[in-house]
């Protein structure tokens, strides 16, 4: 089994799981801590979990240059289809599907959904990512929710969870996330990229070693690793 993450900043992930290329919410171009540009990344799938800018980023441009399939809620997956997007696989929320490189269920985010020209985007979601039995569960942006604990009873081995406030749940409520999600790594995401969501990572780091029983990630934009 082979599970390589690379952050690419913001909630912006380049996934290698046993040999596919799998983006998470590819927002690059305009991204001022993307560590690449969106020309050099490979993908075959593409992964999204709602409509902002900040997350459909560079989707269209990606899919189109190499092929890749999309998958995001219904609304997402018609949006991209009217804009040229070939490859498409629509999903909701609590519904899973097999797809060649593991299982993805998408599971409740709060948060609201729309595209860059304004219109509806549907529902936001998190995603939890099954590949050979290691669980992985990308929140997306979203408040704290006490049906978290639900998603933590699904086994959740590492969970990437946002941190910045303002938009998403800030640091003290991605404790309380962490302590109901029970996952054995969590890794922060959505901050420091604009100066409304600031926040001091390294004191974060410190309170989920001191109040939870995770194991903190951190990495800079750029930085990977693997489970």
């Amino acid at each position: 089994m082979s599970i390589h993450i690379r952050w690419l900043g913001h909630s912006a992930f380049d996934l290698t799981l046993n040999g596919a290329h799998v983006l998470i919410d590819p927002f690059l171009t305009g991204n001022p801590s993307a560590p690449v540009e969106a020309d050099q990344l490979a993908a075959d799938f593409i992964l999204l979990t709602h409509a902002h800018a900040d997350h459909v980023g560079d989707t269209v441009a990606i899919a189109k240059r190499t092929g890749a399939t999309v998958i995001g809620v219904w609304e997402v997956h018609t949006w991209l289809q009217n804009h040229g997007v070939q490859k498409t696989h629509p999903q909701n929320t609590g519904g899973g599907y097999m797809h060649p490189f593991g299982h993805v269920k998408f599971v409740r985010a709060d948060h609201s959904s729309s595209f860059p020209d304004g219109s509806y985007g549907g529902v936001a979601c998190g995603i939890v990512l099954t590949v050979n039995d290691v669980r992985l569960y990308f929140a997306g942006d979203t408040a704290l929710f006490s049906d978290m604990r639900l998603i933590g009873d699904m086994g959740i081995h590492f969970a990437a969870l946002p941190i910045g406030d303002n938009f998403t749940m800030g640091p003290s409520e991605s404790i309380e996330a962490t302590r109901l999600i029970r996952p054995q790594s969590v890794f922060p995401i959505h901050y420091n990229t604009f100066p409304v969501i600031q926040q001091d990572v390294t004191n974060w780091a410190q309170r989920i070693h001191n109040e939870t029983e995770a194991k903190a990630i951190v990495v800079s934009p750029g930085g990977s690793f693997s489970l």
